[in-house]
């Protein structure tokens, strides 16, 4: 099952919120049927709202919701308060709660933007044993592609994208469509290769060995 977490930051617009999801609103195709679990971390419930969807739970301390009322629409027991001196941040307390209702995929949507600190523990998250397989800001469309694993992206030609490796490797890729070739080379901790650019409207990345964080833009 797919869980998606919505969390304050610059994330997609409405718009596009709907065009990637747009089947899980109400009156979709897939409502109910293999549609997502959708959890609003704080803020992240403005957004979640403003694109048309009704979270299935609410977390966080909700130091930067903008009206606490907001909350009164969702059951109680739908609505998980912590405090604002706590050891996870609103992002992890989504995501934990995503990984304990069954989800074996889960999305950030939002995140974007903002303080550097917050920006470097949502990467961080990347590194974990269960981490998600996506994060999508207002400018950034990130993929988590696990060895063995083969990432096949629409993109449009001279669009920018950028592969760092995660995890203790060792890392192989390859590559189809990219301006510079993956295949054949040497990854080591702390390395990557910024600034590639799409030759096709399809580009294709394959994990041959280790984990990967595909950036594009």
């Amino acid at each position: 099952m797919l869980g998606i977490a919505f969390t304050g930051g610059e994330g997609p617009g409405p718009e596009l919120c709907r065009r990637l999801f747009g089947e899980y609103l109400p009156g979709g195709r897939a409502l109910g049927t293999g549609a997502p679990l959708i959890i609003a971390a704080d803020s992240g419930l403005m957004a979640a709202e403003a694109a048309g969807f009704r979270p299935d739970w609410i977390v966080g301390d909700m130091d930067s919701l903008d009206d606490l009322g907001r909350l009164d629409k969702y059951p109680g027991d739908r609505v998980l308060l912590h405090r604002v001196d706590k050891d996870y941040t609103d992002t992890e307390l989504a995501l934990n709660l995503l990984l304990e209702k069954g989800c074996d995929e889960t999305w950030i949507v939002g995140g974007g933007g903002g303080r550097i600190d917050h920006l470097f523990a949502i990467r961080s998250l990347f590194e974990r044993d269960r981490p998600p397989a996506r994060w999508i800001t207002a400018a950034e469309d990130i993929h988590c592609l696990e060895a063995a694993g083969e990432l096949v992206l629409d993109t449009a030609a001279g669009n920018i994208v950028s592969v760092f490796p995660l995890g203790a490797g060792p890392w192989r890729a390859s590559s189809r469509g990219l301006k510079w070739s993956l295949n054949g080379l040497s990854w080591d901790r702390g390395f990557f290769g910024i600034s590639n650019r799409a030759l096709e409207k399809k580009i294709v990345i394959r994990a041959e060995q280790g984990r990967f964080m595909v950036i594009t833009e």
